[in-house]
């Protein structure tokens, strides 16, 4: 039998869990609730996870399944589970991993809300977030000690654009019997291979690139099952009887179930048929930042672009080595004043004044005054937002227009 090999051939022909009555292209959308058994035996062993049906869709759904081995297809990962957004995921695999008395390693460089759950949110938890130099890999390792429970990473940082050696920063993590968490949101798997550069779980806010044009809002947890568990203070015993799957089970029969973000069907089936132009849609976005990153460069009223696929930044090698010829297609740029950067964002008519990344259409936005408006001014400085810079995330528009738009906003 022929086995695609291709990455969006295997995406498009993932065969369902079980074969559909009518023999859909589609998995159709099952916006119930609730599913029928056959007795009271197969219900009984449905609850105790012992045969594999579908009891109630805040557990298990045929179209958040069928997404799921779909991302479990082209990640090669042991086991994959999609949630309401992108911060579910995080938070589902912080609280799965830490109690009270641990910490986190993770870097400053953080998305805003991101930042806040690790120094604010978990800390009434009693878990401690130890802020350090990700790309200091003797610094992380003194960051670390027997509390220690996760290391966690932004594959590319939102919006400083930092770039870690994973490959080193993992070594580190593992020779401590620490696992390694990336959030790899900026770097979608068909540029971007985790396993390979030793991430052993990672998060994916499914609202960017999968989605196909932001069109839902989701979250995946991706376990690539090569920590061994029995070194994680919660997962212990657990990895006694599970081994590689002790992550999974406790996710998916405690954290997952009760804390209730689970994906809605429908926002499911959106990003199945997103996921299967990903790669399309992602390598003209990539293609178009980079000869944006370009084109800004040669403009007198720009002070200086930051964008790690260019070269003379000091992330190029280390992004090309780990995601190849397309490191995001994202962006910043910097004006003279905040008042420059209001002026411009005001003036564009073709670009969209809009938060979030990677949608279809190309979008910008002021970090220091909206994502991270509820930062004081030391703390801004402290974390590398800046004033006077603008992120543009961009779309798949045709790259003349975006161009053109740019020379007219500031005519």
């Amino acid at each position: 039998m022929l086995k695609p090999k291709g990455f969006s051939t295997r995406i498009i022909h993932t065969p369902y869990a079980k074969d559909d009555v009518n023999r859909a292209l589609h998995q159709p959308i099952y916006s119930n609730s609730a599913f029928d058994f056959e007795s009271a035996e197969q219900m009984e062993l449905a609850f105790q996870g012992r045969i594999p049906v579908h009891a109630y869709s805040r557990i298990t759904n045929p179209t958040v399944e069928n997404l799921e081995l779909r991302i479990k297809q082209i990640t090669g990962s042991l086991n994959v589970t999609a949630l309401s957004s992108g911060m579910a995921a995080i938070s589902n695999v912080i609280l799965l991993l830490a109690s009270t008395g641990s910490n986190i390693i993770a870097s400053h460089h953080l998305f805003g809300n991101t930042y806040v759950f690790f120094e604010s949110t978990i800390k009434d938890f009693g878990i401690e977030t130890r802020f350090c130099d990700l790309t200091n890999s003797e610094e992380v390792r003194a960051k670390i000690d027997n509390k220690t429970v996760a290391v966690f990473v932004e594959t590319i940082t939102n919006p400083q654009l930092e770039v870690v050696d994973l490959a080193e920063l993992s070594r580190v993590a593992h020779e401590c019997n620490v696992p390694l968490i990336a959030d790899s949101t900026l770097t979608p798997p068909n540029v971007f291979n985790a396993k390979s550069f030793g991430v052993d779980i990672d998060v994916i806010s499914s609202t960017k690139c999968i989605s196909g044009g932001a069109t839902s809002v989701g979250g995946l947890i991706v376990d690539y099952g090569t920590f061994d568990w029995s070194k994680s203070p919660k997962l212990a015993s657990l990895s006694k009887r599970f081994g590689p799957f002790a992550f999974n089970y406790k996710l998916r029969r405690e954290i997952f179930r009760n804390l209730g973000a689970c994906m809605s069907p429908f926002a499911a089936y959106l990003q199945s048929l997103g996921l299967e132009t990903l790669q399309l849609r992602f390598e003209k976005a990539a293609n178009n930042c980079r000869e944006l990153a370009e084109f800004l460069e040669t403009l007198p009223e720009v002070k200086a672009v930051n964008y790690p696929g260019k070269e003379g930044s000091k992330f190029y090698e280390i992004s090309k080595k780990q995601f190849g010829e397309y490191p995001g297609a994202m962006l910043t740029f910097d004006f003279e004043s905040r008042e420059a950067c209001f002026t411009f964002i005001n003036r564009l008519e073709l670009i969209k004044r809009a938060t979030n990344v990677y949608d279809n259409k190309s979008l910008i936005l002021h970090p220091a005054s909206t994502i991270y408006c509820d930062f004081d001014a030391q703390k801004r400085k402290a974390i590398d937002v800046s004033d006077l810079s603008i992120r543009l995330s961009l779309g798949i528009e045709d790259p003349e227009d975006l161009k053109n738009d740019i020379l007219q906003a500031l005519a």
